[in-house]
């Protein structure tokens, strides 16, 4: 799966959000300064050659929905990130950021209670 540049994120946000919605729709859930239409457009059809957006004619417009899931961009994402900055080592991720975040033992504690819980679900 290709990875999004940071302006195709944000519309593959909306339209994750927003589900089927037009370009003005995404547009108006855009913080300020609104970016052009013409620029979210452009950004629509991009997303469409890349696999990720598909859409519907309705009436003289269209109507755009989002046709990769949120949850698996993620997961693509993440493990791509894994691979290129903590060599697909979980540890070597958590260590990174319990050291960035001043993480106490309590707090990693629960954390890894946490990761083990849904571990655990995982396998049911």
């Amino acid at each position: 799966m290709k990875e999004l540049t940071k302006a195709e994120e944000q519309v593959m946000q909306q339209l994750w959000k927003l589900g089927k919605t037009t370009v003005k729709n995404i547009i108006e859930q855009l913080d300020e300064p609104k970016p052009a239409y013409n620029t979210i457009s452009t950004i629509v059809r991009i997303l469409e050659n890349k696999g990720f957006v598909d859409h519907e004619k309705v009436g003289k417009g269209y109507v755009y929905y989002s046709v990769i899931s949120k949850e698996t961009y993620k997961r693509s994402f993440m493990k791509r990130f894994m691979s290129n900055y903590f060599e697909d080592s979980f540890k070597d991720l958590v260590s990174f950021f319990a050291k960035e975040d001043k993480m106490d033992a309590t707090e990693f504690e629960k954390l890894m209670d946490e990761v083990k819980d849904e571990l655990i679900k995982e396998k049911k």
